[in-house]
């Protein structure tokens, strides 16, 4: 099972971590995502950038709107994330809660679905697979 862990943080922790030196702070993420991946249950992570270089597409009206950053409030906005391959919910809140994060920083944790969570004879779902294969080839060569 896939689980993305999405890093989330209020306002007050966003400035507790300006107040960390960025080596301590590099050190530490990097000392947490090697041990995931000594144990081998990372699959992928990336931080993000400042959510003012991001956007929104809204498409609640008949031609989506495009919104540039920043946008919503802090804790609505989500800093980087983790996927990891575990065997259950329980491993993957165990990885979770290792995670060097601080007070006002959480994670919301949840299942990635995969093929078998859509009925196998929908013609999407099969050509989904196929191009999954395609790509795990072309990854290869």
């Amino acid at each position: 099972m896939n689980y993305m862990l999405i890093m989330r943080a209020t306002d007050e922790a966003v400035d507790a971590y300006k107040e960390i030196p960025f080596e301590q702070v590099i050190e530490a993420m990097g000392k947490y995502n090697e041990s995931m991946i000594k144990a081998g249950v990372l699959a992928a992570g990336e931080g993000l950038t400042d959510a003012a270089e991001g956007f929104v597409v809204d498409f609640s009206a008949e031609t989506p709107l495009i919104t540039d950053g920043p946008y919503g409030e802090t804790k609505e906005l989500f800093n980087g994330f983790w996927i990891l391959e575990v065997s259950s919910r329980e491993e993957a809140a165990e990885w979770a809660s290792r995670a060097p994060l601080g007070p006002g920083s959480f994670l919301e944790v949840r299942r990635v679905t995969d093929a078998s969570d859509f009925p196998a004879d929908n013609e999407w779902i099969e050509k989904e697979a196929g191009w999954r294969e395609e790509q795990a080839q072309r990854a290869q060569q």
